[in-house]
């Protein structure tokens, strides 16, 4: 039968004939044959599988075969020995080599045939070396698929116990040398098709045998982890990474970055080979994996690792978004390494070029979901590296027609992506990161008692219109004051840094008479900042006007320059809008004094510019009858920050407090202080006492009480108590110049110009006289959200003395304030005006004495833009009434509920900054503080003028320059920034390396932030408040 069928095949009968005469031969398989031709006929059919010239001879040979071996499978088990299949596996077949794919089909099929014979154990046994022997041969896709369709069916062939393992590493290692050079699609899905089928293969060993997944992904991240240049890992290793199971991230993450035998170049490698494996069509969660690894570098602080590959992948992975079978993949890692390498553009800007066409194409082929997660990755992008509008101009024309997120949830997108905010997983023995807190603010490191500077330049950071202004000045080139300002808030806002050391600005801004390392008073500071900015500009405008060709503010004007120009400047005063300064334009307001001889009824007036108010407390009804005496000449409302380097010691300071009292009460004539007034501990009279006559003084009587019968004064309160009018009368006599003499007259003073920013400074620090020492007014001050500034805007009137504070003359701050007024004949026409004011910031003293204590704030964002009157309900309770009026306003914030509060607050955002630290809060937990602290009390307030525009050219954001709201950094800062950023980074991993080394050793105790909710904010530490903070009695300096 086997010559027939011979010669059959080879003849040249027609086709349908041939098949007739093999199904006759089919047939006869299940007559009687002896041995010799059951041999014979097994040689045939299998030379006709392996050796046939066509397909037809081919399955010819196996169906033949298959016939005669089920119905003589004695016969077939003698043939298919363990002889004859290694003879096949190690030498082939004639000219068929050993590694032919025909070889392993026909001992599959085999196999299949002998299955319920007892000879089949021997195979098993022999085929367990032979295919780990066949796989260190490291055999081509094609036939490592084949391998492993045999090895799927029959799992007694895969190799048992510790050579299990070797076979898996073997097989990795085999899959790492796979590669298709052809580009063709048949070609492709077949890899892809051969290539599943190994790395499904693996999986079923990993569950059968667990003990084999580690090893072999060892062995997955030795293959790309390898620094060997010749030597390149095929991406099909990435159809691994789906048979992972995701239980085991974090322990695998741990494990790679912790490891200390993991050199950085081979976890780069690894980490550019991950990514590149985006590309393989059918490979799922390898996304997760490399975004899982990044989060890990991160927590371990290896940034250099993550700023390398970054730079070197970016542009991969965002060309992966142009596939759509590895889009949703590389979108993810793509949001995830842009958001999270924020210390410098350079990232985004290498695909930024090439972000229109692909959002242009995203389009033309209707694709919503990912064209509007890619605009909301490219709007973070652009807020966060606001500055290049050249760039992103395109850019933003092309996804105009798509959702813009929300300035909050880029801000909480971007917080949350940070590398420095990514949690670390090791033992908590490990220092936890010092990255930015989770408010995305940036604490300023406390130099040495300079706590007053910091609360004060936090403050101002959040004048969120002041700070844009500052940042928005073009002052490259220049070393003043204004430049070191807009230094530290170019850092505030971009730093990576947890906290930023002001060291440079420190040292520009001090006063000359404070003490280094010493508690100073915070309002004494902000006025002389603000003194020493307003002049300095002034200097510049008026030597660019001399000189035009050089670059305005060249020089830092010293002190003494300051002082020494003074006169000159304020000759020709700038009063348009046009010539004001930044500080004018943002904190200056006028405010007019008022007197009338109640003699004669002749006036005087004067009109001064202010930058501050100071606001006295009203004093309490027992204290009305208690009579002050002058002890020294307090200076008058014009000084200003200059004449601080003179204040007085504190046996010169006049006594205006009785200790006995329940609170400590100030000359009302200490409302008379305006602006610019000396330093602010010192609550002083001015060359008068309070008589029996302070009765006749128009101040608001009918003051809130609390349940215990205590008064608790508000903001409201103490600011009618300043603008009420005062009857001047006994040693503080009014000299009328008409009557020739001293004559008891009326003095009033009103707000004639309002400022953008008010600054209000609570007048807590006084000298106690009898005991000669420095006494703090505890008392309890309420803060209204929502505050009505009364404004009387004349129509016209001649600027008598109307200059900024420091052209005050040096020789008349002894002469009693009257004496300075020059009569200007009647008053002019006014329109009184109710300005609507929003809170923005308050500084907060802990502590007892101006000499001690501690400086910490609180503060919100507030554009002048926003509603005037989003909080209406609040308004009628909160305005001022007019200071000619007697009847003031009745009620008080306090009466506020805590639920309007809250609905008032409009989820706005209060952040408490206490050095370093930043943290949230709340507006309720400002107005708790002195009740839950009593040493801890409200001392400099910051209110946001409220209007329909913001008065200074508009905001520049409307037309998508300023993508943040914040104007674009000078590229000098940006670099500086940069720098900086990627040197905190390296910082970082320094630290992190040099604790690994140390980790075995180390204690595992540690102190987490907020620790004890009972410490006040202004706390030094767990037991109470430095300086006298909280309920802790021990008076001392802070740190």
């Amino acid at each position: 039968m086997d010559k027939i069928l011979e010669g059959l095949v080879s003849s040249s009968h027609p086709l349908p004939l041939k098949r007739l005469i093999v199904r006759k031969v089919v047939e006869s398989a299940e007559h009687w044959l002896d041995a010799a031709q059951c041999e014979a006929m097994f040689e045939l059919t299998t030379r006709l599988m392996l050796e046939g010239q066509d397909p037809f001879q081919r399955q010819v040979g196996h169906q033949v075969l298959e016939a005669y071996a089920r119905y003589h499978r004695p016969e077939f088990e003698a043939f298919f020995n363990k002889t004859f299949v290694l003879g096949l596996l190690q030498q082939g077949y004639h000219s068929l080599d050993r590694q032919d794919v025909a070889i392993l089909d026909y001992i599959h099929n085999g196999l299949k045939l002998i299955m319920s014979c007892p000879s089949v154990l021997e195979l098993f046994s022999l085929l367990q070396v032979e295919v780990l022997r066949m796989v260190c041969e490291r055999p081509e896709p094609q036939l490592c698929a084949r391998l492993c369709d045999l090895l799927s069916d029959f799992v007694q062939c895969v190799p048992k116990g510790k050579l299990s393992i070797t076979f898996c590493q073997q097989l990795v290692r085999t899959i790492g040398h796979f590669q298709c050079v052809s580009t063709q699609e048949k070609e492709l899905r077949e890899y892809v098709s051969q290539v599943t089928k190994v790395s499904n293969l693996l999986q079923n060993i990993w569950k059968a045998e667990p003990a084999t997944l580690l090893p072999s992904l060892q062995e997955v991240f030795a293959s790309i982890s390898s620094t060997d240049a010749s030597f390149e890992p095929s991406v099909a290793l990435a159809s691994l990474v789906q048979h992972i199971p995701l239980q085991m991230i974090t322990v695998l993450i741990r494990s790679l970055t912790t490891d200390p035998n993991v050199k950085d170049a081979s976890m780069t490698q690894a980490l550019c080979r991950m990514i590149d494996w985006l590309s393989w069509p059918l490979a799922q969660h390898v996304d997760t994996w490399v975004i899982a690894l990044l989060k890990g570098l991160a927590a371990v602080q290896k940034f250099t690792i993550l700023i390398d590959v970054t730079l070197l992948k970016i542009e991969l992975v965002f060309n992966r978004l142009w596939f759509p079978l590895v889009r949703p993949g590389a979108l993810a890692v793509l949001s995830h390494m842009l958001l999270s390498f924020q210390h410098s553009p350079e990232a985004f800007h290498l695909i930024v070029p090439h972000v229109v066409n692909l959002v242009h194409s995203f389009k033309s082929n209707g694709l919503p979901s990912s064209t509007v997660q890619l605009t909301e990755l490219i709007h973070c992008m652009m807020y966060h590296y606001s500055g290049f509008p050249d760039l992103y101009e395109p850019i933003l024309e092309a996804i105009k027609d798509f959702p813009k997120p929300s300035e909050e949830k880029i801000k909480l997108i971007l917080n949350q992506s940070a590398w420095t905010s990514q949690s670390n997983s090791l033992a908590s023995c490990l220092s936890r990161l010092s990255g930015k807190s989770e408010t995305g603010k940036t604490g300023l490191i406390n130099l040495g008692n300079t706590c007053y500077m910091n609360s004060v330049i936090q403050a101002l950071f959040m004048a969120t219109d002041f700070r844009r202004q500052v940042l928005s000045l073009n002052l490259n080139g220049c070393n003043s004051l204004m430049k070191k300002l807009q230094h530290l808030f170019a850092f505030l806002a971009h730093t990576q840094r947890e906290a930023y050391a002001p060291r440079i600005f420190f040292e520009a801004s001090r006063p000359p008479w404070f003490t280094p390392r010493s508690q100073q008073d915070c309002s004494e500071y902000l006025r002389f900042l603000l003194d020493r900015l307003h002049e300095e500009e002034k200097i510049l405008k008026v030597q660019s006007s001399h000189k035009p060709s050089e670059s305005l503010g060249c020089i830092e004007p010293s002190f003494q320059d300051v002082a020494s120009k003074a006169a000159v400047l304020t000759e020709t005063p700038y009063t348009s809008d046009g010539e004001k300064t930044l500080i004018e334009k943002m904190f200056g307001g006028k405010l007019r004094t008022h007197i009338c001889c109640l003699n004669c009824r002749s006036t005087s007036q004067k009109v001064e510019a202010f930058t501050d108010l100071s606001l006295a407390f009203c004093p309490s009804p027992s204290m009305e009858n208690l009579s002050f005496q002058d002890h020294a000449a307090s200076p008058g409302p014009q000084d200003d920050a200059l004449m601080q380097a003179n204040v007085p010691g504190p046996s010169e300071e006049p006594g205006v407090c009785n200790p006995a009292a329940a609170s400590f009460v100030c000359d009302p004539a200490v409302s008379e202080r305006m602006v610019d007034s000396p330093p602010d501990e010192f609550c002083c009279a001015e060359n008068t006492s309070v008589s029996n006559e302070s009765s006749n003084i128009f101040v608001n009587k009918d003051v809130p009480q609390k349940p215990g019968g205590e008064t608790t004064p508000s903001v409201t309160d103490l600011l009618n108590y300043f603008l009420a009018p005062e009857i001047l009368t006994g040693d503080n006599q009014y000299y009328c110049e008409n009557c020739a003499s001293l004559q008891n007259a009326e003095k009033t003073m009103q707000i004639t110009e309002e400022p953008e920013y008010l600054i209000l400074t609570l007048l807590r620090f006084s000298y106690d006289q009898k005991y000669h020492v420095r006494r703090k007014i505890l008392d309890n001050v309420s803060l209204p959200l929502v505050l009505e500034l009364p404004v009387k805007r004349t129509t016209s009137f001649s600027p008598l003395s109307e200059s900024w504070s420091i052209d005050v003359d040096f020789a008349d701050l002894s002469e009693n304030l009257a004496k300075k007024l020059k009569s200007s004949g009647t008053e002019e026409a006014c329109c009184p005006t109710l300005v609507p004011y929003l809170l923005s910031s308050v500084v907060v003293h802990s502590g007892i004495s101006s000499e001690s204590g501690h400086y910490y704030s609180y503060a919100r964002n507030i554009t002048g833009t926003e509603s005037s009157y989003q909080m209406c309900h609040q308004s009628d309770t909160l305005a001022l009434a007019p200071s000619h009026s007697h009847a003031l306003a009745r009620d008080s914030p306090s009466a506020v509920t805590e639920q309007d509060l809250e609905t008032t607050e409009m989820s706005k955002e209060w952040f408490l900054f206490n050095d370093s630290r930043v943290t949230f809060t709340s507006f309720q937990s400002v107005q708790k503080i002195t009740s839950r602290f009593p040493k801890d009390t409200a001392y400099v307030l910051l209110y946001k003028k409220q209007s329909s525009t913001n008065g200074l050219g508009g905001n520049k954001s409307a037309s998508g320059l300023w993508v943040n709201g914040d104007p674009p950094l000078q590229k000098e800062l940006m670099d500086a920034i940069t720098k900086d950023n990627k040197l905190y980074l390296q910082e970082q991993e320094l630290n992190a390396r040099a604790r690994a080394l140390q980790a075995t050793s180390a204690s595992c105790s540690f102190r987490p932030n907020g620790f004890d909710d009972n410490d006040p904010p202004g706390s030094c530490g767990p037991t109470g408040g430095g300086g006298g903070g909280g309920f802790n009695t021990v008076s001392r300096l802070v740190f």
